[in-house]
């Protein structure tokens, strides 16, 4: 049986790299997993006995597609807290994670062909879903010196039709601030093309809060997940904020694609809002391990960095140890048993010559994957 174009898609190497270390963990290795993006804990103790809850009251059905009202409500809310925006909750769409968001905006926003332009290194998803659906991804090469961001020079004479941008960024944890977010705005609206901004890694900052495209316009789509702050990655549960006049839009495509997010997830998710306490506790540790890792890794050798502004990694230049990132990082699964991500899951073109270090865990096991890696680079 055939295959469609559409489906000639890149794997996720971090994916294979976690079925590496897995099988390793299987013949009875101690790794520590400094590849995956994922919290090492779990979703809020008040999510959890919401959703019991409501599982003992009844049956958990279909909801409506843009999602619980109270919800929507709820992450409205969120917006006047952390952003001092008076957002409309008719403008937040419930999602199935951030990845649902991103197949609705892009099926909302684009037509078959369309150039929608992503910063290299960027999250590889977004590379092989625009392809999936038939459009054209078109990378956008940033620098050390921009902070791995893309800058408004980058979208002039490109002939895109939207642009995405990631602050928190996946896989620098590089931020736009204010001034950044409003020039690429007003670039990308100059010319015509759409804006989209991945936010999925607010609320893990550091030294500034990030800043939302909605407190540049509200004429942009912005997606976000429960899955990073608030610990919830394998709920798949997440939200986008669109134009008012996209609402409909957006709703329509969503009662066809996905009829509506997981009811189960959604109760959950509403309890987690209000986990504040839990969820900081969680911050105090990642803010921990991004003082280990800016200590320890050039200890290691490693010190060609961007320093994190946000979110839970830190992306590394190996240029003068290797040529071949996929290969450096087997052969740092293998013989020091810390698990990383090669750069060529972010950047195909310049990724050979790149690591991603995630701190997501333990402050434990940063600490040993940071002695691990420095033994192993002073025997190398």
């Amino acid at each position: 049986m055939r295959t469609s174009r559409r489906s000639d898609v890149d794997p996720f190497i971090v994916m294979d790299v976690m079925e590496a270390a897995r099988a390793a963990e299987a013949a009875g290795r101690h790794i520590i997993h400094m590849e995956v993006g994922q919290p090492g804990t779990g979703a809020p103790q008040a999510a959890i006995r919401a959703l019991r809850e409501a599982m003992e009251e009844g049956p958990l059905g279909y909801t409506v597609a843009l999602g619980l009202p109270a919800l929507r409500a709820r992450i409205a809310q969120l917006y006047g807290a952390w952003y001092d925006i008076d957002l409309n909750p008719d403008r937040v769409i419930v999602t199935s994670g951030a990845s649902g968001g991103f197949i609705l905006a892009f099926n909302a926003l684009f037509d078959s062909g369309d150039r929608v332009g992503i910063g290299a290194p960027g999250y590889p998803s977004y590379r092989q879903i625009l392809t999936g659906l038939g459009l054209t991804p078109v990378d956008l090469p940033t620098a050390a010196r921009h902070l791995y961001q893309p800058v408004p020079s980058d979208v002039a004479n490109m002939d895109l039709q939207g642009l995405l941008v990631a602050s928190p960024a996946n896989p620098t944890g590089t931020m736009l601030d204010h001034a950044a977010m409003s020039e690429l705005i007003g670039a990308t609206h100059s010319t015509g093309a759409s804006f989209i901004s991945d936010e999925i890694y607010h609320g893990i900052e550091y030294e500034a809060k990030a800043v939302s495209a909605l407190n540049v316009s509200d004429d942009v789509y912005v997606i976000n997940s429960f899955s990073k702050y608030f610990s919830m990655t394998g709920w798949r549960i997440g939200w986008m904020v669109v134009p008012e006049d996209h609402v409909r839009v957006v709703e329509r495509l969503a009662q066809n694609m996905f009829i509506c997010p997981p009811h189960a997830s959604q109760v959950a998710a509403l309890a987690a809002m209000d986990a504040t306490d839990e969820l900081e506790a969680n911050l105090d540790v990642y803010r921990a391990n991004r003082a280990l890792m800016l200590d320890g890794l050039p200890k290691a050798g490693f010190d060609k960095i961007a320093p994190p502004d946000g979110a839970f990694y830190v992306y590394a230049d190996v240029s003068e140890m290797t040529d071949d990132s996929r290969a450096f990082a087997a052969e740092i699964l293998d013989k020091a048993g810390v698990a990383v991500t090669p750069g060529l899951d972010f950047d195909p073109v310049r990724g050979h010559q790149t690591l991603r270090f995630s701190y997501a865990r333990t402050s434990q096991d940063i600490a040993e994957g940071l002695r691990r890696l420095k033994d192993f680079m002073d025997r190398r």
